[in-house]
């Protein structure tokens, strides 16, 4: 289902009850319970968790402790956990490999690395996961069928570190948590919107941009194929360090309006939010040069985008329909009272670990 690029791998791939599955922040951890009901979901609990430590490496020991809080803020009725790796400590590029076998192209990486993902990676964990051809009713007229079946498979390759997936190993197992998964979070907003918005995904040219706290990823969907992914170093909390100082005012009193939509503010956001507009529409560009494709809409997702000032900007910059969308229409809700209340305003936030989940479900 969707993109599945876990890292951890040789063990039975079993169809889980439920599943914890966790997007690490640099400010809030996201975590989202989801329970398996035939082929559907449920979404049964959420979490927002503080970080532990801002803007520094924390032990496995540390990472334990911050999991095992994680879990019992979800009620604690499974043992099994995945989690996203953030944008900045993951690789991922599309390549071509052989027809052979997942183990195979595994190894290949690791050994070529350098050659096809353009980077050293000494010490890195590969995986790979093959983009299932496009079918003959999606493809153009004019497409020539022998492209349908390539003799490379279109293969999306990944790295993380070694290290970081033994940490995250061994502070899972602290913690009394089976490790199911360590997925890039780039693939959570795809994963999420093949789910929440299967007719638009698979017969529709859309961006997904998910606006999180250090970085923005960019991914172009071309009728259900992924084409472009591009990782732009501007986040929300660029946003708000330059509204504060341009105001003249606390960082979180910054949030709070930026957020908050207070006209008032509108010119000195907009100084701030126009250099991730001018990122975005440079990364559609690109695609829409290489394929002689426009891009017909764009999905915004991600904390920030609960300003309607700021998608109003993007959209004014970008030059295309900008908009949200919700990540949880796909799924049952079985929620606690307040958390069913409060789900509307939190939703932006609980798209990559949704996605995260469905990968490794």
């Amino acid at each position: 289902m969707g993109f599945t690029l876990p890292f951890i791998y040789g063990a039975s791939r079993k169809r889980r009850a439920q599943v914890i599955s966790v997007d690490f922040g640099s400010r809030t951890t996201k975590a989202v319970l989801l329970e398996r009901r035939g082929e559907l979901f449920a979404l049964t609990r959420y979490a927002l968790v503080d970080a532990p430590i801002f803007e520094k490496k924390i032990s496995p020991e540390q990472l334990a402790d911050h999991l095992h809080a994680v879990s019992e803020a979800l009620g604690g009725t499974t043992k099994y956990i995945s989690a996203a790796v953030a944008l900045a400590d993951s690789v991922v590029r599309q390549v071509e490999l052989p027809q052979i076998p997942l183990d195979e192209m595994r190894h290949i990486l690791k050994m070529n690395h350098k050659n096809y993902l353009q980077q050293d990676l000494p010490n890195h964990a590969f995986d790979c996961y093959i983009i299932p051809p496009r079918t003959l009713g999606n493809a153009k007229k004019s497409e020539p069928l022998q492209n349908l079946s390539p003799a490379k498979f279109k293969v999306l390759a990944a790295a993380a570190k070694q290290q970081l997936v033994d940490d995250f190993l061994k502070a899972a197992s602290m913690a009394g948590l089976v490790a199911d998964g360590l997925v890039p979070s780039l693939l959570g907003p795809i994963n999420a919107f093949e789910r929440a918005l299967p007719e638009i995904n698979a017969s529709e040219t859309v961006a997904l941009v998910d606006i999180g706290f250090k970085h923005t990823s960019v991914c172009v969907l071309d009728r259900g194929e992924l084409a472009t992914i591009r990782t732009v170093n501007i986040g929300g909390d660029q946003l708000t360090s330059g509204l504060a100082e341009a105001m003249n005012i606390s960082y979180a009193e910054a949030e709070g309006i930026k957020v908050g939509m207070a006209p008032e503010v509108e010119t000195a956001l907009q100084s701030q939010v126009l250099p991730l507009g001018r990122e975005i529409r440079a990364s559609l560009d690109f695609f829409e040069h290489q394929q002689d494709r426009p891009v017909t809409e764009v999905y915004l997702s991600g904390g920030t985008t609960r300003s309607e000032m700021i998608v109003k900007m993007l959209h004014t910059e970008i030059l295309a329909d900008c908009k949200t969308w919700d990540p949880t229409s796909f799924l049952q809700l079985a929620l606690p009272g307040q958390q069913a209340v409060e789900l509307d305003h939190v939703g932006p936030q609980l798209t990559v670990a949704i996605g995260t989940a469905l990968a490794t479900y």
